[in-house]
């Protein structure tokens, strides 16, 4: 157990923040109902106070690398115009760990979403895996950082490189808990077919991560995040048993409709719960957002080589940058370039049924942010064509992810534990009013900057 320190700054008690993106806490009562002592740190936590928060209306904002931006920053979508994944790193505004070192608050953070590191001598900082931002400089850090980014962005294709691979095994030595080895043996011995158990290795493995590096470094602040919940459940969640309403479900060569991925994600997080909370460190359990099932079938895909694939296309590029899932940002030498790259995309439909294989392109100056949108399931034989008349064979150029499940909500959910309860906000507040709680509880100050500034992206 980490023992509870004063904050030197501030007099305050030390805080966590673990953040359990897009969690939805109502059908997690439903199994804490339905399973009586399975989940009970889960039990532990619906018992301590608690606040939902709300988001935009626009469903186009409703993403995770949206609104946590709001939460470390204070600020609505709106107001700090991040709508990308990884864009953090092109922005000025200050985010919670940043500000809090400034006032005197030692700080940590482990895979927070979209934040740029603004720290100058975190206690330990690991970006999340899609964020092109400066780990705190540790080899261990670092280390861990390239190989977690190289696993969760090609694990569409179940690729490691042999570089990952031992740093992740060294990574594991290092940090990996004794009490989880049982728990770290069954998931990758049933991981064969089933991506979520992956999911939950990681996150798993990231919280024996932070509680390492908490344990050796004791910052005043620190925030941990985890997304198996979240993958789980978009892909998944119609296997959920807690669901009041099943009525689609998933094919069984799909997933079985025997297993229950939604309660396994409960079953490992209720073990990263139990930590936090036997820890007398004061403590904020976040979700942003939350999920909800989805209405219909739709299937994701995601492309194996984004570089050779760009090439055949005739794309002028710099660079092409996974980030989650279907989507990617493709880098142009200019706006010229990245309009030409903007029209041969958006040329590109299946032969079938015309419908466009690239639906979302976000222009931004000499960058795009693409999204694979093709919502049906492409076969062997799946013939596209591009703007030139040209035709072929996509089913090789890409590999399938899942069947979405899930679909974002503006719900969040929030609970507070310690002294910090004193500042939590209303229910119902913007989420953008963590950042404020967290301030207040340290004694800094909340007050945004009029305008935001923004490097070009």
């Amino acid at each position: 157990m980490t023992q509870p320190t004063s904050s030197a700054a501030t007099g305050q008690r030390p805080l966590t923040l673990l953040e359990l993106n897009e969690l939805n806490f109502d059908i997690v009562r439903r199994y804490t109902q339905q399973f009586p002592a399975r989940f009970p740190n889960f039990e532990r936590l619906l018992r301590i106070e608690y606040r939902e928060t709300s988001s935009e209306d626009s469903y186009e904002k409703l993403e995770p690398w949206i609104q946590w931006v709001s939460a470390h920053s204070g600020m609505t979508a709106d107001e700090h115009g991040v709508f990308r994944l990884g864009d953090a790193v092109n922005t000025e505004f200050p985010q919670l760990l940043g500000t809090l070192e400034r006032h005197g608050v030692s700080v940590g953070g482990v895979s927070p979403m979209n934040m740029a590191n603004q720290t100058r001598a975190p206690a330990y900082f690991i970006p999340d895996p899609w964020t092109q931002t400066p780990t705190d400089g540790s080899t261990w850090s670092a280390r861990i950082w390239d190989a977690i980014s190289q696993a969760v962005n090609d694990n569409a294709q179940s690729r490691l490189t042999p570089t990952t691979v031992a740093w992740l095994a060294l990574a594991f030595a290092r940090f990996a808990s004794w009490r989880n080895l049982g728990l770290y043996k069954s998931l990758l011995s049933r991981a064969r077919g089933a991506p979520w158990r992956k999911a939950l290795f990681l996150d798993a493995f990231l919280d024996d991560v932070h509680a390492g590096l908490l344990r050796a470094k004791q910052p005043q602040f620190t925030v941990l995040f985890l997304n198996a919940g979240a993958h789980i459940q978009h892909h998944y969640l119609f296997n959920a048993r807690g669901l009041e309403r099943n009525e689609l479900s998933n094919p069984s060569w799909y997933v079985s409709p025997e297993v229950d991925p939604f309660g396994e994600m409960l079953e490992v997080y209720d073990r990263v719960l139990g930590r936090h909370l036997d820890d007398s460190r004061d403590l904020i359990v976040a979700t942003g957002l939350s999920q909800v099932p989805y209405d219909r079938v739709k299937f994701y895909y995601r492309l194996k080589n984004h570089t050779a694939f760009l090439g055949r296309l005739g794309v002028p590029f710099t660079q092409a940058l996974p980030r989650m899932t279907r989507d990617f940002l493709v880098e142009c030498a200019d706006a010229a370039q990245a309009a030409e790259a903007a029209r041969r995309l958006a040329a590109v439909r299946s032969v079938s049924d015309d419908q466009p294989i690239f639906g979302d392109i976000d222009p931004r100056g000499s960058s795009l942010f693409v999204t694979l949108t093709y919502p049906k399931e492409i076969p062997a034989g799946f013939q596209i064509k591009d703007g030139d008349g040209r035709t072929w064979d996509f089913h090789d150029d890409v590999a399938f992810v899942a069947i979405k499940n899930g679909m974002h909500s503006g719900r969040g959910f929030s609970f507070f534990r310690g002294d910090i309860a004193r500042h939590a906000p209303a229910s119902g507040d913007h989420v953008k009013a963590l950042h404020d709680t967290v301030m207040r509880h340290f004694g800094a100050p909340v007050a945004q900057p009029a305008s935001v500034s923004r490097t070009a992206a």
